[in-house]
Formats: structure tokens, sequence, C-alpha cells
């Protein structure tokens, strides 16, 4: 079996989109010359964009490589009992500079249906905006599937979807059934389910990169849409009884918190052989020593803490997203 180093570290995955901006070098501080980078996957197992290792001593590893031989090690109790060796988190930056499209993911149980994979639960840390940046959440009004698919035939489907302003530190939860969309002047992270099943009910009419209409799903969208209206479709983080630690999300899927690391103030996690836990940096920077492993963490990076590692001490003055199952 590979001898884990305490911290690993992945090469980003930048993919240019029709909807992506110039923010994210800069933001992740990296010199390119791609253009309109939309994405940065940062932790991934999907099968053909899988993270690789440029942490020395596994340099060249594929993530999914890694948990195949370390297993448990690496991952942890928790996720081998439910996910057996398959990494089970998919980790990104994303920068809207045109809206994406209105979409949905399906359950679990769809995704393995129709194409054996997971389905995807996500959620959105909002890093920075533009003025009058929104996010899509959710319906407006009462729908079922036949209103819904007369809302698209008639093209005002998305009057339909119930939008918010957007701000620095507003999160969403969005569970498989939520119809979403992130809007123009969005930077944020996404943590999600390790599956790259979307269905897009609505593109604004924009071309691809081929100059044709983007694929829409709108039969696939109207069975995997939950239709139960909600008040608000916001989240608010709680406070947890780690010192300045807010707990954003806890679902099936994951658990995120948001960590406002202060100077001067130590912060320790422990993976405790339960779960990995990866850790990005939103702003500033952190130290961390685990072991005899240290790491400098700046704006816009990933590390990840396989479930065999010791306890962690973060030192420095940023602003951290852990994710763990």
């Amino acid at each position: 079996m590979t001898n884990l180093p305490n911290i690993l570290h992945f090469a980003p995955r930048l993919y240019s989109m029709i909807w992506g901006g110039s923010a994210m070098a800069a933001f992740k501080g990296i010199d390119t010359t791609q253009e309109a980078i939309g994405e940065s996957w940062e932790i991934s197992a999907v099968p053909g964009k899988e993270s690789v290792a440029d942490t020395p001593a596994v340099a060249g590893r594929t993530l999914a490589e890694l948990a195949s031989d370390c297993g448990e090690a690496l991952l942890g109790r928790r996720s081998i009992a439910r996910y057996g060796a398959a990494f089970p988190l998919l980790v990104k930056f994303i920068d809207a500079d045109a809206d994406l499209s209105i979409q949905v993911h399906p359950t679990d149980e769809l995704a393995a249906e129709r194409h054996g994979s997971l389905g995807k639960t996500e959620m959105w840390y909002v890093i920075d905006t533009r003025p009058g940046a929104v996010i899509k959440a959710g319906l407006a009004r009462e729908l079922d599937a036949e209103s819904y698919r007369g809302l698209v035939a008639a093209g005002t489907f998305a009057d339909a979807v119930a939008a918010y302003p957007s701000h620095p530190g507003d999160t969403y939860f969005i569970p498989a059934g939520r119809v979403h969309a992130i809007c123009a002047g969005n930077l944020l992270a996404e943590i999600q389910e390790s599956s790259d099943v979307t269905y897009r009910i609505f593109d604004y009419n924009r071309p691809g990169k081929d100059g044709l209409p983007r694929e829409l799903h709108t039969d696939l969208a109207a069975d995997a849409i939950d239709y139960t209206l909600l008040p608000d479709y916001r989240n608010t983080p709680v406070p947890t009884a780690e010192p300045d630690t807010e707990r954003v999300v806890a679902c099936d899927h994951f658990t995120v918190d948001r960590i406002a690391l202060q100077a001067g103030a130590d912060h320790v996690i422990a993976p405790a052989g339960e779960s990995f836990v990866v850790v990005m940096a939103l702003d500033g920077e952190a130290d961390i020593t685990c072991g005899a492993d240290s790491y400098r963490l700046r704006r816009g990076d990933t590390v990840l803490l396989p479930a065999s590692a010791p306890a962690a001490t973060l030192r420095g003055r940023a602003t951290l997203l852990t994710a763990r199952v």
C-alpha cells in the first residue's frame, strides 16, 4: 500500500466554459493564458476528470488510484462503509461571468437507475460578487410536472424560479431535485457528490461552442424536480462548539464547516479515522502542520487530509471551508 503523506495537494483542473470569466486565475494566483475559466476542479475522482497529485511522495497518482490503493487510510471508516473505495465528493471553484443554465440534478436513486452513477446534492459558498448578482434556487410558485412542461414550452420557466440578491458569505444548500442557477457575477466554492449528471432545463437560447443550441433535458428533469414550495431557499449557518467555526451544511452526503481563522489562534482539525477532510482557502493564508508534514494554504487553494492523518494544526489569518462525509 502507498505510504500516504499527511497532507495531499492536487493540481487543479481548469475548464473553460461559455459562461466562464476572468476572475479565476487572479483568485487562485496562477499564471495562465487560458481564457473564460469557469471551473477549477480541486478534488475530483470523476472518471476521465480525476485529480492528479502533485505532492512529491505521490506525484502523478490520481485520486481514484490513491483511494483504491489506500482504502480506509485515505477515505475513512464512514466513507468506506457507504461508498466503498470510491472517493465520494467533487470540490470546485466556479466563476460565472454569464448566467449558468437553469438546471436540476437527480437523486442517488434516480441517477443509479438512469445513469449508473451517484446523484448530485451540492452546496455553495459565495466568495465574491459583482453588483446586481443573483442566485436562483427553488421555485417561486406552485408547480407540478404538467405546469412545468407548459412553462418550458412557452419559454417562461425562468420566471418560476426563485431569485435572491447575492453577497459574499451567502451559502446555499442545493439538494438533488431543487432547480437552481448560478447567475452572472458570482465567484463561489462548490462541494457536491461525486457526479457530473446535470439536467439542463433552460439555457437562454444561446449557442454552445459548436454554434448550435445546447441540449436541454426537459423530460428527464420533469421527473427529477422536487416540486415542494418553500418560503425561502437560502441557507443559514449555525454556530458550533469549535472556536471561530460555523456549521454551513450537514446532510447525508457531506458536512461543511466555515472556519474564520484568526491570527495568533491555532485551530485543530482531527480526521480521527472517521473521514478524510477537504480544506479550501477562500481568502487569506494559513499554515497547516500535520505530523511531519506542512503546507502553506493560500487563497484559492485546496488540500486533502487523509482519514489516517494525525491532528492538523492551522495557523494564520484566513477564511476556510472544511468538508467531510
